[in-house]
């Protein structure tokens, strides 16, 4: 190899390998090869050029021109733990996740300096001022409606950089261990009040039901006679009974009682 390259060298001069080199020092910085998920933001002489370049091979002239390669790729980024308080003063720590992608890769680049690190620092603002504005029971149950308060907050403040927040997701809420065992508590509470209202529900209808029997065998007094009859037959099915007891209707000795009430006093 070092006689090849002495050989080139005596061959082509060092007058004509340095030019070469700068030549190709000087194409390197020129050529720049862009993905398709890639977009080129160029600066002529300091001055943005209004189209940023597409994906494929492409040339810029530089030292004039710079440029700067930007991703059009959605970015899930976790936000880190934090500290919240609740509108009801409950301390907790929540983390999150955040999808974006730049849209505009010229603001990108000139409205800010990193949006990397901007649209994470807005994120863990955000976070703390939205979920610092609504109840303990709101944040556990209302999550999609936060998600969606957060996502267009963010947004809204993102939109002059060029970044889309296509959506954020609270992921993880941590409690203290009182509070844990407070709402353990509360859950229990509210199934054993649960179970009694069923209870006294079913007790409400039951009576219900015994009150129209009631009034159906008034109305209809065959019914008793009827009942009478059943109660008998299943008296007589019971092998284990040692005493019957025959249970006679009032509507029989009703005569005889009426007798004795109207006859005089011995």
């Amino acid at each position: 190899m070092d006689v090849l390259l002495r050989g080139l060298v005596d061959s082509l001069g060092v007058g004509l390998i340095v030019p070469i080199v700068l030549l190709l020092f000087w194409l390197a910085n020129c050529v720049w090869i862009l993905r398709e998920y890639e977009r080129g933001v160029v600066f002529r002489l300091g001055r943005l050029l209004p189209e940023p370049r597409g994906p494929g091979l492409r040339f810029v002239f530089w030292p004039i021109d710079k440029l700067v390669r930007i991703s059009l790729r959605t970015i899930a980024e976790d936000v880190p733990p934090q500290d919240v308080i609740t509108k009801d003063n409950v301390s907790m720590k929540v983390n999150a996740v955040i999808y974006y992608r730049v849209i505009d890769p010229n603001k990108a680049v000139v409205e800010v300096e990193n949006y990397l690190y901007a649209t994470s620092q807005m994120a863990q603002t955000t976070l703390r001022s939205i979920l610092g504005q609504v109840e303990l029971d709101d944040l556990l149950a209302q999550r999609d409606k936060l998600n969606q308060q957060l996502q267009v907050a963010i947004d809204r403040h993102t939109d002059p950089w060029g970044v889309k927040v296509s959506a954020v997701e609270v992921k993880q809420v941590d409690l203290p261990e009182e509070m844990r065992r407070a709402i353990a508590r509360q859950a229990e509470a509210e199934r054993t009040r649960r179970a009694k209202i069923i209870g006294a529900e079913a007790e409400f209808q039951a009576a219900q039901k015994l009150v129209e029997a009631a009034q159906l065998m008034r109305d209809h007094p065959m019914s008793m006679q009827m009942r009478y009859l059943q109660t008998l037959a299943e008296v007589s099915t019971n092998q284990k009974s040692s005493t019957i007891l025959f249970p006679i209707p009032i509507d029989l000795i009703a005569p005889f009682l009426e007798r004795a009430k109207a006859a005089p006093p011995a």
